[in-house]
């Protein structure tokens, strides 16, 4: 049903959630879920985790906000403890990831107008998601998410995901490239998952280039692919990397970190927010950071998404209409030889939230405190959905 007082734009919604616990959540009816989305990759440690509770309560009592124009005690407590676990230099604290890949794209352009490039230009990819203000709409892949927002801004060329020679050639067409923006993984794009050493020969070519290398970790940072960070896999460090989603567990917080030269470019009034890394949300990320260490979340990451795959693999493997199964810890996609996002409302039916995406991708990005038992009961759901769906479409 839809409410007038609402902008319609994001189109029809028929569930109404009220209340979460764990990795469950239940509607208006009572009804309860079994969340496999968990806010698209954000409640990496289910709804209302206790320790997370806690930390908001107590900082509720406290103090809220007080802005940027004074020193903050816990925004400098998170900013350390990042940069300690990232291997970075330091860090921007925003209100989401959007807003924290502006900031990398204004870091990007910082560099290049100090080198006296005119139009400095980051390298994008096709099917890549990085937000929707405008200008990470424009370094979004998706022309339709781009439809009626013209003029978009300039200073982006795009080439294939996972196709580094693409990138080479570029190279040798322009000399105004300062930067690449790329995601580990892509989410929104369909969970594509490049070749291993993908990163380590964009970091090669990036350094050869004296460009920044920009990694959009809002969807696959905070332990969601096994790693804190999924750079962290290929064993490199990038110049700048921006998170959020699980960051806060709900609570909105982004944070664009940098190193090396790229550390360095901001200075006093060179960018801002008013609402960026508040007391409340630096508590939330705070406990959700040792959260993650203290309950070992990372590893069981890793070795959850390994068993939900297997399964899948196992379950699915003989049906024609699955192309691939394809994952990175608790990231996963099954791709179908056809758009399904009819799957979605028939998962709801079997008590399980899960999401499509770029058309014919079921997604699943459970909590990272999925149990065994509920691993099991997303791949036997998923897979007998999806054997349904095949038969009904052949």
């Amino acid at each position: 049903m839809a409410i007038p007082a609402l902008m319609q734009n994001y189109g029809e919604r028929t569930l109404t959630l009220v209340r979460g616990e764990g990795n469950y959540v239940w509607d208006d009816s009572g009804r309860r879920y079994l969340d496999a989305i968990s806010g698209i990759a954000v409640c990496g440690l289910g709804h209302c985790h206790p320790a997370v509770t806690a930390a908001l309560q107590d900082q509720a009592h406290t103090l809220l906000h007080v802005s940027n124009l004074y020193n903050i005690p816990a925004q400098e407590q998170l900013a350390e403890k990042l940069v300690a676990l990232s291997g970075m230099d330091n860090v921007f604290f925003s209100n989401s990831g959007a807003e924290a890949n502006e900031a990398a794209i204004k870091l990007a352009r910082k560099l290049g107008n100090a080198r006296g490039l005119a139009c400095p230009r980051i390298v994008v990819m096709e099917h890549a998601f990085h937000g929707r203000t405008l200008a990470t709409l424009t370094a979004t892949g998706n022309p339709a998410a781009q439809q009626g927002f013209a003029p978009l801004p300039e200073g982006f060329l795009r080439v294939p995901f996972n196709d580094v020679a693409a990138i080479e050639a570029l190279a040798a067409q322009h000399d105004d490239i300062v930067a690449v923006l790329v995601e580990p993984v892509q989410g929104e794009g369909g969970i594509r998952v490049p070749d291993s050493d993908y990163l380590l020969r964009l970091r090669h070519l990036c350094n050869d280039r004296h460009w920044l290398l920009m990694l959009d970790e809002i969807q696959t940072g905070n332990g969601r692919t096994g790693e804190l960070f999924a750079y962290q896999h290929a064993g490199i460090l990038p110049d700048v990397v921006t998170t959020a989603k699980g960051l806060g567990n709900g609570v909105p917080i982004g944070a664009c970190l940098a190193s090396g030269v790229a550390a360095q470019l901001f200075g006093a009034g060179s960018h801002g927010s008013t609402f960026g890394g508040n007391p409340l949300a630096c508590r939330a990320a705070l406990a959700v950071l040792e959260t993650l260490e203290n309950e070992a979340l990372v590893e069981r990451a890793a070795s959850l998404g390994a068993s939900l795959l297997q399964q899948l693999r196992v379950q699915l493997g003989g049906c024609e209409a699955v192309h691939d199964i394809r994952g990175l810890g608790l990231m996963v996609g099954i791709e179908l030889d056809r758009p399904c996002g009819e799957l979605v409302q028939q998962a709801r039916a079997h008590d399980l939230l899960i999401n499509v995406t770029a058309g014919n991708v079921l997604r699943l990005l459970p909590p990272l405190t999925l149990t065994d038992s509920e691993c099991r009961q997303v791949a036997d759901t998923v897979s007998t959905l999806v054997l349904q769906f095949a038969r009904q479409a052949a």
